[in-house]
Formats: C-alpha cells, structure tokens, sequence
C-alpha cells in the first residue's frame, strides 16, 4: 500500500511539471526612446556625435526595434545648428561636425512619425579622476578587489557626478551619481566592486559633468532598476527624462537629452 501510494504521488509531481503556464503581460504601444548623450571627452574635438532612437518593447522581445526615418537637430545659443544623420538606417543618427562649448546652453529637437520632440540641456564640465586606489582586502569577506577612483571637488559650486564603470567581459557598465552636499571642496571617491573581478582585467572609469537634473533622473532611474525586485515588479512611477513631446504631449518619450564634458581612465586590475 505504501508503494502504491509512494508512486501515485511521483507519478502527480512529474505531471505537474508537464503543466504550461501562460503569462498574460500586457503591453503597451510603443514609445520612442531618445538616447541623446553628447560627450565631449578631454583631449578629443568632440566632433564626432551620436544619438540613437529606438522604441519600446514588450519584456520578453529579445530584439529593440530601432526607429529610422527621423530628423534630427541640435541648436546651440548662438543659433548654429547641428543635422544628426541615420546614415546606415539603423537609428543610429551621426554628426561630424558638432561644437562643444563648455556652459553653453544646446537643444534637441526631434521630427518622428509626425511628431516633434524636444530638450534642452547646459554643456556642464567634469571633474577629472585624481588617481585609482585598490583594496584586495573588501567585502564581508575579506577577500574581494575595490576600487577607489578619487576626484576633487571643487570648492563653492554646486556640482553632480555621473560615474562609468565597465571592465572587459562585462556586458553592461555600472552606474553611479553623486553630488556634492557633504563634501564640497574636498576630495572623495567612487566606489566600484565586482565579485567577477579578475586580476590583469582592465577596468575603464568614466566621470562625466551633469547637470542637478540629469542627476535626479539617474538617481530615480538607478533606484528603480536595483538589484532585489522581480520582472514583474511594479515600477511605483515611470521616470521620464527631459523631452516632451511638442505635438502629443500624453505621447511622451523615453530617455533623456544630456551634453557633457567627460574624462576616462583605463585602470589595470592588479
């Protein structure tokens, strides 16, 4: 009897497992998406710029459908205006030509779909990277590689921080904002830290300069996208960038129009 009963209930959890589940996610038209970051890195012209549009896509989609057709321009304050062409038809919308001034004031005006998008951001300048500082002593354990990338604030300014980390193989950066409420004018550091380091790996930091409101949308966004909530967590607001859509506001874009000076530091992990 026991037997009998021991088979029947193998028999129910292997039938069970047969079972598909259908989830019903639902979705929602597509929205254009604005990728808009213009960044002049020291010791380059800045000339050469990108922007890249693609549209939203329901959570499973393993492809992002790129949006080709647009007309795109960037204007400076002093009206001379910059044409971003999608010369391989692939979103990807390339200037030559573009002219970086520091505190100058640019806007972004986008024509898709019969709709008109525009931003506008200030050209903010960075604070270079002072030096890199490893510790193979972090973590909990004891045994995990940090690194300290260290900068100096400058003093009786309001100033935010937006941070690039991404050593090689990996496929997607880490991001991180700071500002400077408690540490005006002194130095500080950001703070980077991968149980998948390996030593002679190269790590590549970027600091960008940002405005206060750039860096109120990456916090809200970073927070939003953490480590600890599920697929199908409910994001308690969407997080919308600094383009409105001039001709169908409720059709609001994804994104955000940002114009930094930048600096980079290729770091060897020891």
């Amino acid at each position: 009897m026991k037997n009998s009963i021991y088979i029947l209930f193998i028999f129910f959890i292997f039938s069970s497992c047969q079972d598909v589940i259908e989830l019903e996610v639902p979705n929602a038209e597509p929205r254009l998406v604005i990728d808009a970051s213009l960044n002049w890195f020291e010791g380059t012209s800045g000339s050469y710029q990108t922007i890249k549009l693609t549209l939203s896509a329901p959570f499973f989609n393993n492809e992002i459908p790129a949006a080709t057709g647009a007309n795109i321009f960037v204007t400076d304050q002093n009206n001379t205006v910059y044409n971003f062409i999608d010369t391989n038809s692939n979103g990807t919308y390339e200037c030559f030509n573009f002219n970086p001034q520091l505190n100058q004031e640019y806007s972004l005006t986008v024509i898709y779909n019969n709709e008109t998008y525009f931003g506008i951001e200030t050209l903010t300048a960075v604070t270079p990277i002072d030096y890199v500082e490893q510790n193979n002593d972090g973590g909990f354990s004891g045994d995990e590689i940090e690194i300290k990338a260290f900068y100096t604030d400058p003093a009786d300014e309001e100033n935010y921080y937006f941070f690039e980390f991404q050593e090689e193989y990996e496929s997607n950066p880490n991001l991180q904002v700071y500002d400077d409420e408690f540490i005006n004018g002194n130095q500080i550091f950001a703070f980077y830290s991968n149980e998948d380091t390996e030593v002679g790996n190269e790590l590549m930091i970027r600091n960008y300069g940002v405005s206060k409101q750039f860096y109120q949308f990456m916090t809200l966004l970073l927070q939003q996208t953490s480590d600890g909530g599920g697929p199908f967590e409910i994001q308690p607001a969407t997080v919308r960038g600094n383009c409105i859509n001039q001709t169908n506001p409720q059709n609001f874009p994804f994104g955000y129009f940002r114009v930094s000076q930048a600096t980079e530091v290729m770091y060897t992990i020891e």
